[in-house]
């Protein structure tokens, strides 16, 4: 038996980095051969390393040496090669290293991040695989400490500059630098609706521009990335010690991206500025990000100080945050979308829509989906959905994205509960429908028995920290705000929408009551309700772009539950298991045992044993049977129709065809890591051939139904056959809570 794309994977030993060392080096047989391969160069006592590929690494490691930089930086280099690695292959697995390396932390990464694009070459799915190995192997050896689903929660891997950028963005870079060079003075708008990678798009932007551009190795390197330089070293030409920073309103974002550039290689925190910082000297760049959250002279706690500022430009009341970026610096680029524009304090469109019309000022726009798994149908979904635009009453429904309605609140925490166990980073958020009584700076001091948001029993208070909220050690006990959320990734989010918004089933429309809606500087002022109505939406469509993975949604208004459940699929809370005493079970009559995949070792063949079994009495609906049992399915490789846990019925197998069944098998060489050693649960095809005698089996396709396309067949040939042992046909997901 063989998987149809084995995992294949060569770590060599750590080779000395010196010249000593390049005929033992060149005996490699990646390198002898000249197959394509990716390394891994590093220095444990000073901790840092570079990540590189080549397809002639004998040419290429003598050039690494001849850089007396890497020469005296570095002192172990190890070659990671394989038989399925090809040129697209090792670009993208490079691109991943650097990635998760430069967020792992254990190493300083010393590579630039020019030339960091997603590849799209062919099976690239099945390269996935490979990189776990990989990573795998990194772990058995200490070259890092963490796993990939720790790294992808940080938020240094959230927000590096060393992540991929798809073809959109990665072009949008070009047009920005080209702008930079080809103008005295330019200004850039990037526009883009949440989740389109704005922020990941500004920093990787920030970082290439202080990078230094390599003067070596340049035949090596791919067209693109050529040119990329080429525009990087005219940019230096341009602006030899260019004085840049990435501007961020939001207190929370800032503090998150200033700990993020304190930790990056030729970054400071001191580059990620808040829009009074830039009084501080000229630049000659400012990007800014959330660009829509920029204030005005409105609504916020600090006059005196944004009237000082606004002086400082010889400006009146009128003068605001826009003002003083244009004023402290030569060329701009904003990132921005009036869409998520949440409160009167927020500079108005008009003063964006004047410098749009600028024929100087270029427009850019970001179109892919980079947060959200469910793609711009989700965003679109979403804004229809909110501004009660949907022509068809037909539920959203995405295999990649999980989109739920709830009639509680505590099913849904449950829920996310559990999401949180398995996935991390898993958040309530809540629109402003309560005050925020535990505040810690109101005196007299409020107990800690104080809570804010009670709701079906459940009690939580506010976000106790405003900055870096999503990532402070009490956050999934508590609810955040649209202020301490926009502008993260969440894997799932818990959306709650407040008393403040309801739906009028007499005239189809979303209403909104003020007097319920507590943000106070969030709608004094505020004389127009639509004005109001149309912040409070923004604010509900903002939040539901948090989830990567999914959303989980809450109503308190009973006729906006309503309106939302014949959009969005409603939660369906299955029956708990009941596991009968054993002096009531009447094998097959009142129940079937439950059986252990992890524990059978081959032992199918007891499954009637009463005393070797706990037995489960069924749901109403269907009949006990013999030769039926119940065992759990862990994991994503069927989540298709199987989903991560389920309880599931089979029955035992009594021959016929299984063509296109779903079935539960044994064999000695099955080494599936869901399930027991020997056993695995797949969808069944086989090839079938015949001779005088009859028919036999000559292959046999175990296939996984899973949205996650890293899971691969497993093709068994010739005597593997013989040896498959199709233990249970699957019949159907039993609706039973985890207990």
């Amino acid at each position: 038996m063989s998987l149809s794309f084995e995992l294949s994977i060569d770590v060599s030993k750590k080779y000395d980095f010196k010249k000593e060392a390049l005929l033992e080096i060149d005996q490699n047989r990646w390198v002898s051969n000249q197959w394509p391969l990716v390394y891994f160069i590093q220095n444990e006592d000073k901790k840092v390393a570079y990540v590189g590929e080549s397809t002639n690494f004998s040419k290429r490691v003598r050039n690494h040496l001849s850089d007396k930089k890497k020469a005296n930086a570095f002192n172990k280099i190890s070659i990671i090669g394989s038989d399925k690695f090809n040129k697209s292959a090792t670009l993208d697995i490079e691109s991943k290293l650097i990635q998760y390396i430069s967020a792992e932390e254990t190493y300083e990464l010393q590579n630039g991040n020019y030339g960091l694009t997603n590849h799209n070459y062919y099976q690239q799915d099945l390269y996935k695989n490979l990189f776990k190995e990989i990573w795998k192997r990194l772990l058995e050896k200490k070259v890092v400490s963490k796993s990939l689903q720790e790294i992808e929660n940080s938020e240094l891997f959230k927000y590096s500059p060393y992540k991929s950028l798809n073809a959109n963005q990665y072009k949008s870079v070009l047009l920005i630098i080209e702008g930079l060079i080809n103008n005295s003075s330019t200004r850039v708008f990037v526009s883009g609706c949440a989740g389109t990678g704005k922020t990941i798009l500004a920093t990787y932007l920030i970082k290439l521009l202080y990078s230094k551009a390599p003067e070596s190795g340049l035949e090596d390197l791919s067209d693109q990335e050529v040119n990329e330089i080429h525009l990087l070293k005219a940019f230096k030409e341009k602006y030899p010690n260019p004085k840049i920073a990435i501007v961020v309103a939001m207190t929370s974002l800032r503090k998150t991206l200033r700990n993020v550039f304190e930790k990056t290689p030729g970054l400071k925190a001191s580059m990620v500025i808040s829009p009074s910082d830039t009084f501080k000297k000229k630049y000659d760049l400012l990007i800014v990000d959330e660009a829509h959250r920029l204030r005005q002279y409105k609504n916020i706690s600090w006059m005196g100080a944004f009237k000082k500022n606004n002086q400082k430009l010889g400006l009146n009341d009128d003068g605001n945050e826009l003002h003083w970026i244009l004023a402290n610096s030569k060329n701009q680029v904003f990132f921005y979308d009036p869409a998520q524009s949440v409160k009167p304090s927020d500079i108005e469109p008009i003063h964006f829509n004047k410098l749009l019309k600028d024929k100087d000022t270029l427009e850019i726009e970001l179109t892919s989906q980079m947060r959200a798994q469910g793609g711009n149908d989700y965003i679109t979904f979403v804004d229809t959905l909110l501004n009660l635009k949907r022509k068809t009453k037909q539920t959203f429904t995405h295999d990649r994205y999980e989109l739920l309605i709830f009639d509680s609140l505590k099913d849904l925490y449950e829920e996310l509960s559990a999401k949180e166990a398995k996935h991390g980073l898993c958040r309530l958020i809540a629109g402003y429908a309560w005050r925020w009584k535990s505040n810690p700076k109101i005196k007299p001091k409020p107990s800690k028995d104080t809570f804010d948001i009670e709701i079906d029993g459940l009690k939580f208070k506010w976000n106790s920290e405003q900055e870096d909220w999503v990532n402070s050690k009490n956050a999934f006990k508590e609810v955040g705000c649209i202020h301490t959320t926009q502008g993260y990734d969440l894997n799932y989010a818990g959306i709650i929408f407040g008393k403040e918004i309801s739906y009028n089933k007499d005239t189809n429309e979303i209403e909104i009551d003020p007097k319920k809606y507590f943000d106070i500087n969030g709608k004094k002022g505020i004389v127009n309700g639509r004005d109001l109505k149309s912040y409070i939406i923004n604010i509900y469509k903002t939040i539901m772009f948090r989830g990567i993975k999914g959303t989980f949604v809450y109503a308190c208004d009973k006729n906006l539950r309503e309106y939302l459940k014949h959009h969005i699929q409603p939660y369906e809370k299955s029956a708990s298991m009941r596991i009968l005493p054993p002096e009531d079970v009447k094998p097959y009559v009142n129940a079937v045992p439950i059986v252990d995949i992890t524990a059978a070792a081959g032992n199918f063949s007891n499954v009637q044993i009463h005393s070797e079994h706990d037995w489960v009495e069924l749901p109403i609906n269907i009949t006990p049977k013999d030769g039926y049992f119940v065992c759990q399915v862990v994991g994503e490789s069927m989540n298709k129709k199987i989903p991560n846990g389920s309880w599931c019925l089979f029955e035992k197998d009594r021959g016929g065809s299984r063509q296109g069944k779903i079935v539960l098998v044994e064999h000695y060489n099955i080494q599936d890591s869901e399930f027991g050693a020997g056993y695995t649960v797949k969808s069944y095809y086989s090839e079938k051939k015949t001779h005088e005698e009859g028919w036999y089996h000559e292959a046999i396709t175990l296939k996984p139904l899973s949205n996650d396309t890293s899971y691969q067949n497993i093709e068994l040939n010739n005597d593997d056959v013989a040896e498959l042992k199709v233990v249970g046909i699957f019949k159907t997901v039993l609706k039973f809570n985890h207990e």
